[in-house]
């Protein structure tokens, strides 16, 4: 849950001139909305995507590779209908290949070489929210103060934006109320270039992010 502080003060200006009527006093607001309802994410596998044993002759020398993206399940389960987005923080921050909010760090190799990246897909077409006839995604770079318009591109989360979920194709209203939401996300792994990584012995993958739901 998200708490916002507000402090609002006047300008007051020192002229070399006597104060008349000065006022002793200024106004601390503190604001902020506590939700009626809460939201859990459960992801199936115990969040676990595993792309198993990748053999070095599998993979680029001097390209980066693509592998096959691996699905896996996302539930959202609130008490009530309630107006949420997700974000997720990269747990393996700084090992990204590519320095994006929207690609995760796979860790490093035994020598501290960034052994590649990974991104987190939503396709609107596999996620299904309460009654709703067609879920459309609508996000946000503004912390929620303005939304693009809802479609149904495949998005990807990321951890400076926020990603909803609406009800009505090319809304900007931002993401409307949902008691219950699936979905398959896809998870899509980047290896860097074998020559980049130290392969005298097994190379783990490490990454680890956090989804989080951000209530609006």
């Amino acid at each position: 849950m998200k708490y916002h502080a507000g402090f609002k003060a006047g300008l007051l200006a020192l002229l070399f001139a006597p104060l008349v009527n000065a006022q002793s006093t200024t106004e601390l607001i503190v604001q902020g909305t506590i939700t009626p309802a809460s939201c859990t994410p459960a992801l199936s596998g115990g969040g676990v995507v595993d792309f198993g044993r990748i053999s070095v002759q599998d993979l680029s020398k001097t390209n980066r590779t693509r592998l096959k993206p691996k699905p896996i399940g996302l539930t959202l389960t609130c008490e009530a209908p309630t107006r949420y987005a997700l974000r997720m923080k990269d747990n393996r921050d700084g090992t990204a290949l590519v320095n994006s909010g929207i690609y995760y760090g796979l860790g490093l190799d035994k020598s501290g070489n960034k052994i590649g990246l990974y991104e987190v897909q939503f396709d609107p077409m596999r996620t299904q929210g309460d009654e709703i006839a067609q879920i459309y995604n609508t996000d946000s770079t503004t912390n929620g103060n303005a939304w693009d318009a809802a479609d149904l591109k495949v998005d990807r989360i990321g951890a400076n934006s926020l990603l909803g979920f609406s009800d009505t194709l090319g809304s900007s209203a931002g993401p409307v109320a949902i008691r219950d939401l699936t979905a398959t996300l896809m998870v899509e792994v980047v290896v860097a270039p074998m020559q980049d990584l130290d392969t005298s012995d097994d190379i783990q993958f490490d990454g680890e992010g956090t989804l989080e739901v951000v209530y609006l």
